[in-house]
């Protein structure tokens, strides 16, 4: 599982999942370039990691740019001498209803996710495709892009798009040896708290306090270093033939998500008219029309009681 002499770049990473992404990759062994667009932020996370005995550098800018995503790459080469591992996870939220939001609210949203997350995988792929040595691209995606959240517009569909841009470049670049994969992490951060649901396990991991069982098993609920696990394996060579996934981790749980695929098929002959389909929706539909949202389930009456046996099991996160 060692990444020593690999170099990575992380977006992000002055605080919350990206710093917990990049002390997971500078414990493996990797030089880290820090991302954040607060000065001393990002200082303070490259002296976090220096003193855990790793290497690091930070590059303040906002993501979004192609000089952002030219510079991140630059300072990798220039600073540590190559590029092997990109995890994109710069983001802001802007929540607000569909009627209520801003044309400057859904752009500023999709600039920093999605045109940020493009701009910074063409530059990392494209030195990495010339340098010959193949890589390891991470792009950070969320429940709300796989299933949808009230108010959130423009976080979901970034977050959907970043999904069906990692499908396409495991595609385009599993020739050069360059993997690319999603992950959909759930961990109490500045993100999470605004959800009315998370906000007392948020809080309780902001005070140190552990979380329950029902928030990590059954919830899939945890901390930021929870969910760096999965990053530091899919940077690994252990995860050499990995690519094209979208895989979910957050407190004690990990799993798969499933790309879109067809739930019923019906053929009719030379066509589907408007009043076929009326008369036939019902009963080729009506068992499988698929839900929207993130399910919630109901909190036990004791929040520390551990789930019943394999609750939550095969629950996505």
């Amino acid at each position: 599982m060692s990444l020593h002499g690999k170099v990575a770049i992380v977006t992000g990473s002055g605080r919350g999942l990206g710093l917990a992404y990049a002390r997971e990759l500078a414990r493996l062994g990797a030089a880290v370039v820090v991302n954040d667009v607060d000065t001393e932020v990002a200082k303070a996370a490259v002296d976090t990691i220096t003193a855990d005995g790793g290497r690091a550098t930070a590059v303040v800018a906002p993501v979004g740019p192609t000089e952002t995503a030219d510079r991140l790459v630059e300072t990798a080469v220039s600073e540590f001498g190559r590029l092997d591992i990109l995890v994109t996870n710069a983001g802001v939220l802007r929540d607000t209803v569909l009627w209520k939001m801003s044309d400057d609210d859904f752009d500023t949203v999709l600039n920093v996710h999605l045109r940020g997350t493009f701009t910074c995988v063409r530059a990392a792929a494209t030195h990495m495709r010339a340098a010959g040595e193949g890589g390891r691209i991470i792009a950070i995606g969320s429940p709300t892009g796989q299933r949808g959240n009230f108010g959130q517009t423009n976080y979901a569909a970034a977050k959907a798009g970043i999904v069906g841009m990692v499908r396409t470049w495991a595609m385009e670049l599993q020739r050069a040896g360059i993997t690319v994969n999603a992950v959909v992490p759930v961990a109490a951060t500045a993100m999470t708290e605004t959800v009315p649901f998370f906000k007392d396990f948020v809080d309780a991991a902001a005070a140190g306090e552990p979380l329950p069982p029902f928030a990590r098993k059954v919830l899939g609920f945890g901390t930021p270093e929870d969910a760096a696990s999965v990053v530091g394996y899919l940077a690994s060579d252990a995860a050499a033939e990995v690519t094209g996934q979208a895989i979910g981790i957050g407190g004690d749980r990990l799993a798969l998500w499933s790309h879109p695929t067809e739930q019923v098929v019906a053929i009719a002959e030379d066509g589907w008219s408007t009043e076929t389909i009326s008369a036939s929706a019902e009963s080729l539909f009506g068992g499988a029309w698929q839900s929207v949202g993130q399910p919630m389930p109901k909190p036990p009456a004791d929040p520390a009681a551990k789930p019943a046996d394999g609750e939550g099991a095969s629950q996505k996160p």
